[in-house]
């Protein structure tokens, strides 16, 4: 099933973020390090090439993704002009703090003093933009929640006498165009569980992370996962962790929502859903 998910209170935002670009210098674009495509907003990408405007890509929740798949997306960003990439934790107390100085690289007319560097995070919901902020702020400006779409209205905040920092609600596009990545998004927690079958979404994780991380699967839920496809793996789950409906038969939903937590708090290990290589096969796929 195709995943979509756009609240009506994003259109407005969407309007009101454009508004906003033509004042900043910059665009910080929160990613999630997991996810680091699927999770970026074409609408993002199409509002500051129009007003051609630079942009720090943070991919964010690094110490929940696959170092090797980090690394590979850093070197695929950093060779796109007028960008930037870099990864952070916000449970790292430092990561944070180099955004700004990475900001003021890609604006350097703005080094002077005259004026304040004006930057503009933005990002689709549930990618940490606000405990991003917050951190940055080095106090609490943003409610933060483990729930999309938790912010809803702009904000401005002076970070220092010659550093603006302008936060955006969270945005999605009206259509996801690959349904590969509204399932990436729905099992980080990028969209409300209102919008998606949450078993479906665990089985497409399931066949993935056996595809990519078998030893991974294999440590956490002690089994041998060898032959196994999604919809196996998480009946197994359910014997395994006594998740068991009448007569002893496997509770999928609830096995579902242990392998979707297990993957979003990282306790599976450090995983991501996707490379600049499995990216490029997918679209090659595609438009075969």
């Amino acid at each position: 099933m195709p995943i979509q998910w756009f609240p009506g209170h994003m259109t407005s935002a969407r309007k009101k973020a454009a508004e906003t670009m033509a004042q900043v210098d910059i665009v910080i674009e929160v990613l999630d390090a997991r996810c680091p495509e699927a999770s970026s907003n074409p609408m993002i990408r199409e509002l500051r090439l129009h007003r051609q405007r630079p942009c720090l890509r943070v991919l964010n929740k690094a110490d929940l993704a696959d170092p090797e798949a980090t690394k590979a997306w850093l070197a695929a960003y950093d060779c796109q002009p007028g960008v930037k990439a870099v990864a952070i934790s916000c449970r790292k107390a430092s990561d944070p703090l180099r955004i700004p100085s990475l900001c003021q690289q890609l604006a350097p007319h703005r080094s002077d003093g005259t004026k304040p560097l004006r930057m503009m995070i933005m990002g689709i919901p549930n990618v940490g933009k606000s405990t991003l902020l917050n951190a940055l702020a080095r106090k609490r400006i943003a409610a933060v929640g483990d729930e999309p779409a938790v912010t809803k209205s702009q904000q401005r905040i002076d970070l220092s006498p010659t550093q603006t920092l302008f936060d955006t609600p969270g945005l999605m596009w009206p259509k996801i165009e690959h349904d590969a990545d509204g399932y990436m998004l729905a099992a980080s927690h990028a969209i409300g569980t209102n919008a998606v079958i949450e078993e479906e979404v665990a089985t497409v994780l399931a066949d993935l992370l056996l595809s990519r991380y078998p030893s991974l699967v294999s440590a956490r839920y002690g089994l041998s996962v060898a032959g196994m496809d999604g919809a196996s793996l998480l009946e197994a789950i359910a014997r395994r962790r006594g998740c068991l409906g009448r007569g002893g038969r496997p509770d999928i939903e609830k096995a579902s929502l242990v392998l979707l937590t297990d993957y979003r708090s990282g306790a599976l290990g450090r995983i991501s859903l996707e490379t600049p290589e499995s990216r490029r096969l997918m679209l090659a796929e595609k438009a075969a």
